[in-house]
């Protein structure tokens, strides 16, 4: 994430942004060969050759389990599956870049997994299913936790992160870490999105001389591109649900304190949570369930005593739409796009048809939202980041923001060949969170975010969930000038803590675009339920094709 320019808008740059760049990407334990360097011959794309037919695409977490109950597949050859579908499309082919690191044990790991479920049947859903995490969620295992920064090279943490935790106990498999914006997009204003100095420029599946948004760009594109059956990315603002949207798949965003955020690299603590990315609604509720819980490295996760769930998916209901209020706002940045208009006007017209009531429009005064919110995050992101690197130990590569600032300038030429660290120097530049200017930001943030902003227009118009764009089609990816952005609607929900969810809308140019429904506090499964009764009605999912560049050309 970036700094907010437009709160209606996808509201700071530095949320969102991705790039095309070199490195070396280990897999498997060892080193497939990315492109030479991080300079400028990283950046010059070509026709990718077609993808061959995988046997696992579009995959449900429902159909692999089911799958493995019948013997047709394991999770051993689960993995075996999708690591050679990550060779196939990550360093080569389309280029895509969306995973940086391969775990090695993850075979093992599966053998086991397999061996528990002949002994002792299943732990659940989860049970032997390979998934990616952002490489900004800590991991104790033979995979290094970086931000996608050299800076971080060789950083492991000395125990998972709780949602990672979880994870495990719920039997997933993790294949690694997902590429995402360095330092999650707020590094610099100048960034694009996707772009990190370990895993290079991730690229969108669908058409890869456009960006896929970010931060969670890896782990976005990683699941569309069937890379794994679903991934774990993570948010500031925009960062789950921006990605998800360009990227043609579900994200969903939660309430802040749902979620865990001890273990992962930080931003703001008023704002990070880490959220499910899969193709389906179902397949998100199924990752929700598992990762939620109160932990004691994580104050904010007290709130969710007794609202938080183990298991979402009761909350599917194919005709969830029948008797629902839904409010919607016109984000300023998306008002003069006539592709977006188009999506939305069909959306909405699927949402009546399933017997929701629509309440069009609901207005909501972003304007003044942007300034304070880059504030704080500017404060959070020096303090929490101080404490993440002092908190793993004597062997962190770097035990500061300011020595993060000197490493990078110490190696310009492989972590700032297209931008610099404008955001992490102003950034310790902040004094404590005691001062007054914190202090008087944040409080600005929760009275328009919340009591001039969603809980004013829950409230009005007695609303069951608003539903807005979630942002405009992506746009091409640009190492000179950074991410140019095409609006988005995530600010609102991303200052206030709210829940989000983004599902696949419709389609321009062959690119995807997106429709996000959005909660108060808790509401999860509300929202979950209106997603997927919508994802039901209209099914927009698509697989990805790889597409060189957009298909602009008029019919004859």
């Amino acid at each position: 994430m970036k700094r907010p320019a437009d709160s209606g808008s996808l509201s700071r740059r530095a949320f969102v942004k991705a790039g095309i760049a070199g490195g070396t990407l280990a897999l498997g334990g060892g080193a497939l060969a990315g492109v030479a360097g991080a300079g400028p011959a990283a950046a010059e794309q070509t026709a990718a050759p077609a993808a061959t037919e995988f046997e696992l695409a579009e995959r449900t977490i429902a159909e692999l389990a089911e799958g493995m109950r019948t013997g047709q597949q394991t999770a051993r050859s689960l993995v075996a599956a999708y690591t050679a579908r990550i060779h196939e499309l990550n360093t080569q082919g389309p280029q895509l870049r969306a995973v940086i690191e391969l775990d090695p044990d993850a075979p093992r790991i599966a053998a086991e997994l397999d061996e528990e479920r002949r002994q002792k049947g299943p732990r659940g859903p989860l049970h032997g299913i390979p998934i990616l995490l952002k490489d900004n969620i800590g991991t104790a295992d033979h995979t290094t936790t970086t931000a996608g920064s050299l800076a971080l090279a060789g950083s492991v943490p000395s125990r998972d992160a709780f949602i990672a935790e979880r994870l495990r106990a719920a039997g997933a498999v993790f294949l690694g870490k997902a590429n995402l914006s360095e330092w999650a997009n707020f590094r610099s204003d100048r960034s694009s999105s996707g772009w990190s100095s370990r895993g290079g420029q991730c690229r969108n599946p669908y058409v890869l001389d456009r960006n896929p948004s970010g931060s969670s760009s890896g782990s976005a594109c990683a699941t569309s591109a069937n890379l794994c059956a679903a991934a774990i990315g993570s948010e500031t603002d925009g960062s789950i649900v921006s990605p998800a949207s360009r990227c043609g798949i579900v994200g969903l965003k939660p309430t802040l304190g749902l979620l865990s955020r001890a273990g992962v690299i930080p931003i703001a603590h008023s704002q990070d949570t880490a959220g499910p990315m899969a193709r389906t609604v179902a397949d998100v509720a199924v990752l929700l369930g598992a990762m939620t819980g109160v932990d004691e490295r994580d104050a904010a996760t007290a709130a969710s005593r007794g609202k938080a769930e183990t298991d979402y998916t009761r909350f599917l209901d194919k005709d969830g739409l029948r008797g629902a209020k839904i409010g919607v706002f016109h984000p300023r940045s998306l008002a003069d796009n006539p592709q977006v208009n188009a999506v939305l006007a069909e959306a909405l017209a699927a949402m009546k048809a399933g017997g929701a009531t629509i309440v069009d429009p609901v207005e909501i005064d972003t304007r003044k939202l942007g300034d304070p919110e880059y504030e704080v995050l500017l404060y959070e992101f020096k303090a929490d980041l101080d404490r993440y690197l002092g908190e793993l130990g004597p062997t962190a590569p770097v035990k500061s923001l300011a020595e993060a600032i000197a490493f990078n300038d110490a190696h310009k030429d492989a972590v700032m060949p297209y931008f610099g660290q404008d955001i992490f120097v102003a950034a310790q530049a902040k004094g404590p969170l005691t001062d007054k200017a914190y202090k008087e930001a944040r409080a600005s943030c929760l009275q328009y975010s919340r009591k001039e902003g969603l809980d004013a227009a829950f409230t009005k118009h007695g609303l069951d969930a608003i539903v807005a764009p979630s942002g405009g089609p992506a746009w091409l990816i640009d190492l000179v000038n950074g991410d140019s952005g095409t609006g988005g609607s995530s600010s609102l929900t991303a200052v206030s803590g709210y829940p989000s969810i983004t599902v696949p809308a419709g389609w321009t140019w062959g690119l995807p675009l997106a429709v996000s429904f959005m909660g108060r506090a808790w509401a999860e499964g509300t929202l979950l339920r209106l997603a997927y009764a919508f994802e039901q009605a209209t099914k927009m999912r698509r697989s990805p094709r790889f597409l060189p560049t957009a298909p602009l050309a008029l019919p004859a």
